[in-house]
């Protein structure tokens, strides 16, 4: 019980500072006004929806299921949120404005950035994928220290959440690339809250926390990373028969995510990997590989970069599908202090 008044304690605490940020997070305990009772929106927290805008993303059929919330009070919930939030169009200057409040995380090397326009970015979910040995966990790694780092345009740095699906993650290579950029070990690993998940569904509910400590810490976390994002759901479902299964789980999880990144405005990256591609043979690809999860996960992330081993150290990254960056590539190196720029 201690713990929960503590928690509203920094849910106050918090509502002081957001004043700027007011229109970007609303608390959802503000619906109490519209005569929600408290009951019903514990309920709501408990599924890791935490803000007003948590609510307009959730359609009724979920809100539904969730114990205790009738169709009459969804409604109720719904029209409540409906009055707080302007729901409908905006111009596209409006839209833009609210774009500025989008930053970058560097990767390391200055290559890799200007590739990606400056670095991860913020309310989207970069992908990338490869081989195995061709970066993607070495990267994870690498942006788990720089997002701690302030940046460009005003960047203040921040705390980083990694999920963990092949048991890749390793604190100590933390510290050699916190070495690279003199920082201290303890406060890096301090700042890097870290979940292992063992199943698809473990990693969807995994998500439920992450949306109430991005809450319960308005504005400090910058980062969620999932290394790889793939990997459980090819282990949980398997052959052809749970395919249509397997996606629609996905699609939801990645909704999720997309919803995760625009609420709270922090960047996601996710790593995947690669299948062999047995129809590519008749078509004369130069590389019959293509990366896991098919449409669903292609049409998801806003930004998909296609990594590949150079000479060496040497990795290549090409912009394979972004919405306003042209398809360009990069190399950079992997080097003891993480993702570098490669050295010519």
């Amino acid at each position: 019980m201690k713990m929960k008044a503590s928690e509203d304690q920094v849910v106050e605490d918090d509502a002081a500072i957001q004043d700027d940020e007011e229109s970007f997070f609303q608390d959802i305990d503000l619906l109490q006004k519209h005569g929600i009772n408290m009951a019903d929106i514990k309920k709501m927290k408990s599924v890791g929806i935490c803000t007003v805008k948590g609510i307009q993303m959730t359609t009724r059929k979920s809100l539904c299921n969730i114990k205790g919330l009738s169709e009459a009070k969804v409604e109720k919930i719904k029209e409540a949120a409906g009055k707080m939030l302007s729901v409908g169009f905006q111009t596209a200057f409006e839209y833009s404005d609210k774009r500025k409040e989008v930053f970058h995380i560097t990767t390391g090397s200055q290559e890799f950035d200007k590739l990606l326009g400056g670095g991860i970015e913020s309310m989207a979910i970069t992908e990338a994928f490869g081989e195995f040995r061709t970066g993607k966990t070495q990267l994870s790694h690498t942006l788990c220290v720089t997002a701690q780092l302030p940046g460009e345009d005003g960047y203040s740095g921040g705390k980083i959440i990694f999920i963990d699906t092949e048991n890749t993650f390793r604190p100590d290579r933390l510290k050699d690339i916190a070495d690279r950029f003199n920082v201290d070990h303890d406060a890096v690993l301090d700042n890097v809250l870290y979940a292992r998940a063992y199943t698809s569904e473990h990693q969807m509910e995994l998500l439920d926390f992450v949306a109430a400590k991005f809450h319960e810490e308005g504005g400090v976390f910058k980062l969620l990373i999932i290394d790889s994002i793939m990997a459980l759901f090819r282990v949980d479902f398997s052959g052809r028969g749970e395919l249509a299964e397997r996606q629609q789980k996905l699609a939801q999880m990645l909704s999720r995510l997309q919803k995760i990144s625009e609420e709270y405005n922090v960047a996601v990256f996710i790593t995947n990997q690669m299948t062999a591609d047995p129809g590519a043979g008749m078509t004369f690809q130069a590389d019959p590989k293509k990366p896991i999860g098919g449409h669903i996960l292609a049409h998801a992330s806003t930004t998909r970069l296609s990594l590949r081993k150079g000479r060496g150290e040497m990795r290549i990254a090409k912009i394979f599908d972004s919405p306003d960056m042209p398809e360009n590539e990069a190399t950079f190196a992997i080097t003891g202090g993480g993702v570098a720029d490669a050295k010519e």
